[in-house]
């Protein structure tokens, strides 16, 4: 009886471990990031075979594409892959790891222009050599600033053709310091006219320039903590939350998450943030679900600065690919970063060495109603009758902060039951200030690159241009790329003169996707050109652009050659696994040798082809006074709008949230 029991409880031991390993529920998608264990795993394998690597990025080697559409939760999982770049020396590797079978399947050394990611440590310890730096001790001396009240950043230097040998053939980087003292924006405290240039390989100073003596501004009216603003306040408003005493509607299965009838993954990146992707919609009609994107994603994020001064006209970034936006990502703060409904989940990055280190509360994802309207319509024309139908707008909203130096970026990506999904992003955070000698502008009668803020900072000129990698899968994935434009026509045989009508010209290559907004084309649309509704128009979706602007910078500028993926608004690819860096893989000291523009010139063909579509969001920045000491938020996005992919209003049916 005893053995019988025994061997009863050990058969049900084994089965409750075949069921753990094998529940779909405990496997991971394949396009989960990797975990803590897979990141450990990484740096054990890679550092086994090559122990002085610098690890500067890690990041899932996601399996081809028709891998992953294939892929079923009840069905074996894909080979897990990582892809890491390395500093070795002064030499780039690019290592798979294949943490299946514990291996290195290939180690490639990068020998084209280009230098990988920054990492935190080597900012951190190129700012420390500079504050140990006798001449820069004499400098601050000099400037009678006490050097313990004084902190530095780490600025990429770009490049410049042949103009300086020195930042030609090392990887280095321009430090430029400030002195934070009675205040913690220390961005508005700049100590202009010292620089040091870094070898970040080396980790030594290589040049140093103590150029002119500016004034630095004033700490007084620059400190932005609650803690310390004195009256006069602003009226405090009554207390506002949204509550939802059942819980909220969306479900989140690892990185899967459920709402409403929208399905999709979350991912994340240490060089791009947030990752959508398998975004699916449930069709009521056609009980069915209707795949949108298979991935969207922010590609690169381009800042150039308009001041030409030596210490400033390097100042031209890539914040993906020289920063890492995902690597710059910020803790959320419950009931100010998001509301009281909101749910948060945590990433994972590699410091230098390699380790995982935790980001909590990196997004928060909730679902917003702020009193917004779905749909309504008031009919009065029935006769003794008035009829009036109203739904609330209610959305599921994903959103990661990155804190790029100065600037907070806010990314969202919203889903509505409509389903659109907009893209949206806010800039807020510190401007970059230049000091200078003036107090008023009176005195100024030379160019000074900027706006005046307050007495000795000039808040200078620059532009933001946010690159977004969307590859849509209309309900399949050949997909064609439409523009529809308006076009104002003679009325014949009317008493009218005029109308406007719609010409359609579907895109063949790349050349004829590429659209600067403007140029006429007022809808773009990504169509299934295999797929019709009932009424015989091609299923599809429609990007409505948000705020619009170009880059104002000459084609033969140095910035511009590197930034050219700006050139247009709109660009159009056939999909490849390999282009998802809009300014190249990597970014830091590039040529432009390798951007999408350099991609494009191929001119491939893209009509009913699995497509990419590239969207530049761009924000012009001549900074005003209300940007001084902390900017509020100024936001942009897009929208993608389901167009005849539906036979009807898909929201006709929606039932109501109970509001009481």
């Amino acid at each position: 009886m005893t053995e019988t029991k025994t061997s009863q409880n050990v058969s049900l031991l084994l089965l409750f471990i075949l069921l753990y390993c094998f529940n779909p529920a405990h496997q991971l998608h394949p396009l989960d990031p990797l975990t803590p264990s897979e990141l450990d795993r990484v740096r054990t394998i890679v550092t086994t075979s090559k122990p002085n690597s610098s690890f500067h990025y890690v990041g899932l080697d996601e399996p081809d594409k028709p891998t992953i559409l294939s892929w079923a939760p009840t069905g074996p999982s894909p080979p897990r892959w990582a892809f890491v770049v390395t500093r070795i020396g002064h030499v780039t590797h690019e290592i798979v790891v294949d943490l299946t079978n514990n291996s290195i399947v290939s180690d490639r050394i990068h020998g084209g222009q280009g230098y990988p990611l920054l990492t935190f440590d080597e900012q951190v310890a190129a700012s420390g050599l500079v504050l140990k730096y006798p001449p820069f001790e004499a400098a601050m001396r000099w400037r009678q600033v006490r050097i313990e009240e004084v902190t530095c950043g780490s600025f990429t230097v770009g490049w410049y053709g042949q103009r300086s040998t020195v930042l030609t053939s090392r990887r280095v980087v321009k430090v430029m310091c400030y002195c934070f003292g009675d205040t913690v924006n220390l961005y508005m405290r700049p100590i202009e006219g010292v620089t040091a240039t870094v070898d970040l390989d080396e980790m030594a100073i290589i040049e140093f320039l103590d150029r002119l003596l500016i004034a630095v501004p004033k700490a007084d009216g620059t400190d932005y903590r609650e803690s310390v603003q004195k009256p006069p306040f602003g009226p405090r408003l009554k207390p506002i939350s949204v509550v939802q005493p059942e819980g909220p509607s969306f479900t989140i299965d690892g990185h899967s998450i459920k709402w409403a009838t929208w399905d999709f993954h979350l991912g994340f990146d240490m060089r791009a943030g947030p990752i959508i992707s398998l975004a699916s919609i449930y069709d009521i009609e056609k009980q069915k679900s209707r795949r949108v994107l298979y991935k969207a994603s922010l590609s690169e994020l381009f800042v150039p600065y308009m001041d030409l001064t030596e210490e400033w006209y390097y100042r031209t970034f890539f914040d993906v690919g020289e920063y890492g936006v995902g690597l710059s990502a910020v803790a959320l703060e419950p009931l100010r970063d998001c509301p009281k409904n909101a749910k948060f989940m945590d990433a994972f990055v590699v410091g230098q060495d390699g380790r995982p280190i935790n980001y909590s509360n990196t997004f928060c994802i909730f679902e917003r109603f702020a009193g917004d309207i779905l749909w309504r319509h008031t009919e009065a024309g029935i006769p003794n009758r008035v009829v009036r139908e109203v739904r609330s707008e209610v959305s599921l909203v994903v959103r990661m902060v990155a804190a790029v130096g100065n600037y907070d970026y806010i990314i969202d990506w919203e889903f509505k039951q409509s389903g659109s999904i907009v893209a949206k992003v806010g800039l807020t955070g510190l401007l970059e200030v230049r000091g200078t000698n003036y107090t008023h502008m009176d005195q100024i009668k030379e160019e000074v690159y900027g706006t005046l803020l307050a007495e000795n900072s000039i808040g200078s000129r620059h532009d933001h241009f946010l690159t977004y990698h969307l590859d849509l899968d209309v309900d399949g994935v050949a997909n064609s790329f439409v523009k529809n434009k308006l076009v104002k026509s003679k009325a014949i045989g009317s008493p009218r003169k005029s109308y406007w009508k719609v010409v359609s010209k579907t895109a063949k290559t790349e050349s004829e996707a590429m659209i600067n907004f403007g140029s006429g084309a007022t809808e773009l649309l990504v169509i299934n050109p295999n797929k019709k509704t009932k009424m015989g128009n091609h299923v599809g979706y429609r990007l409505i652009p948000g705020l619009v602007a170009g880059p104002l910078l000459s084609t033969d500028d140095y910035p511009q050659i590197r930034g050219a993926f700006t050139e247009y608004n709109i660009w159009v690819t056939p999909y490849n696994k390999s282009e998802k860096w809009a300014g190249g893989s990597y970014v830091d000291e590039s040529h432009g040798d390798d951007t999408l523009a350099i991609w494009s010139k191929r001119n491939r063909k893209i009509e009913n082809k699995d497509i990419v579509v590239w969207y530049t969001l761009g924000f012009h920045h001549a900074p005003c006074q209300e940007d001084f000491p902390l900017m509020p938020t100024l936001s942009g996005g897009f929208e993608l709008r389901p167009t005849n992919f539906f036979e009807s209003n898909p929201v006709l049916k929606i039932k109501q949230p109970d509001f009481n």
